[in-house]
């Protein structure tokens, strides 16, 4: 599995790629680099860098990328590797050969206290901005330097999921303010913003979540009023003197202040059905080992290019078994 990393390696930093790149789970502080590597197998990583990287992809016969960006209190091996060759698992059983996971991860911390935990991640989420900025770039170098005769054609979404979308938001945001002259240009097909943590006026005018709408054709909010993780963020963030309800807990605040490709996903009904008692990680599969259905929406929109709502005036849909 290829992956994405701005967690320090153990050891110095080399311009030369090591045999092996080995995660320093102790230190938390994002680098200003970034790593791009392969899982060969469980704590067995090796870097590639970022043409090999790339060439991979585009080399690769799936139609289409799936950049998948974790949330907070993640470990590479008990979670975060796991849950991406399972999300790949369910896309491979559906259609194989459609989508490709590539994990993006983030260091966050292992600091007992989830309070205490929670802040440390939301300050390295906001960091980690400025890195998966460079490593846009990279890809926008990349993209430009294929010859007109043999374009990559790959379509490129992404699934952000908790406190991962404060990093995506981050890096848009990053990515905009060094180097982009003229604008966000449109460049991922899908969104998902699943059980976001971030403020629900994000996707506004004036917010740098508008930079999301700005950077997709389509973006799905994902969200659940008893997602008990999201409860746990409110808490941390009034300690922190930040009151505001989360995107993930109650979808946009006003609807009529997004753009015209913004989704709101209520998913009350299946989220603890997926993930008991917490109702926090409710995109993968059911109780019966099957796809579930926050994963068929989201299958289907990346099967389609179109999201699946039944109000399509607000469009608002509730999702259900």
């Amino acid at each position: 599995m290829l992956f994405i990393t701005n967690r320090q390696p153990q050891g110095a930093v080399s311009k030369k790629f090591k045999k092996n790149f080995k995660f320093d789970l102790k230190n938390n502080a994002p680098s200003n680099s970034v790593f791009c590597c392969e899982r060969r197998g469980e704590d067995q990583y090796k870097e590639i860098g970022s043409q090999a990287l790339l060439s991979k992809l585009s080399d690769d016969s799936a139609q289409q990328i799936l950049f998948y960006i974790h949330g907070f209190s993640n470990m590479p091996e008990p979670n975060i590797f796991p849950r991406a060759l399972q999300l790949q698992a369910l896309f491979d059983r559906k259609e194989r050969g459609l989508v490709k996971v590539v994990p993006l991860i983030w260091p966050c911390d292992n600091d007992p206290g989830i309070v205490k935990d929670y802040w440390d991640d939301q300050k390295s989420a906001d960091m980690s901005g400025v890195s998966f900025a460079r490593a846009l770039q990279f890809f926008m170098k990349w993209r430009d330097s294929v010859p007109e005769s043999d374009p990559c054609i790959k379509r490129i979404n992404v699934l952000a999921h908790s406190m991962g979308n404060r990093v995506f938001r981050e890096t848009l945001s990053a990515w905009e303010h060094y180097d982009l002259a003229s604008g966000i240009p449109l460049l991922f097909r899908n969104t998902f913003l699943v059980a976001a943590d971030v403020v629900n006026e994000s996707l506004e005018p004036g917010q740098k979540g508008r930079l999301i709408c700005q950077a997709s054709r389509n973006v799905s909010v994902y969200y659940a009023s008893d997602d008990l993780a999201l409860r746990s963020s409110k808490v941390s963030n009034l300690k922190n003197k930040v009151a505001s309800r989360r995107l993930g807990h109650s979808g946009p605040e006003d609807m009529s202040k997004t753009l015209s490709n913004v989704y709101a996903i209520d998913c009350d009904d299946i989220n603890t059905k997926y993930d008991w008692p917490k109702g926090h990680s409710y995109f993968l599969e059911d109780d019966n080992d099957n796809p579930g259905a926050v994963f068929e929406h989201i299958f289907s929109s990346i099967k389609t290019g179109r999201v699946q709502v039944d109000d399509k005036k607000y469009r608002h849909h509730i999702l259900e078994e």
